[in-house]
């Protein structure tokens, strides 16, 4: 057994680390990542394009944060121009398991939480 088996980690706890891991995983453009590189290997500029409205900026910060935390690697080709592919590592692929069921049901209930949305609109008048 390792040393991590004995540890306690208590998620409210504004200074544990699975309240910071929680905090990371929560990002809106980790998420799509994730998504996108459930279908395997990409460039840069594939996701870029793929996740649409996300800036050059936050994507790199989003993949960098993915490659620090162990869920990404990534590999840097030596050609001119620089080729950069990013491929989800065995602990990325169960994380993106789990974001796709919670995928799936976000688009199961689009219907009822639009709903829901339009009652309380409704309530605000």
């Amino acid at each position: 057994m390792e040393s991590r088996d004995f540890v306690t980690y208590d998620v409210f706890r504004r200074s544990c680390p699975s309240h910071t891991v929680l905090e990371v995983l929560s990002n809106k453009w980790l998420y799509l990542a994730m998504m996108a590189l459930r279908s395997g290997r990409h460039r840069f500029t594939d996701l870029q394009r793929r996740l649409e409205g996300v800036s050059p900026k936050m994507l790199t910060q989003t993949l960098r944060g993915l490659e620090r935390d162990g869920l990404i690697v990534r590999e840097v080709f030596p050609v001119v121009p620089p080729r950069v592919e990013y491929e989800l590592t065995p602990l990325g692929r169960e994380f993106a398991r789990l974001l796709g069921q919670i995928c799936d049901w976000a688009i199961a209930n689009v219907p009822e939480i639009l709903e829901a949305r339009e009652r309380y609109a409704g309530r605000e008048k």
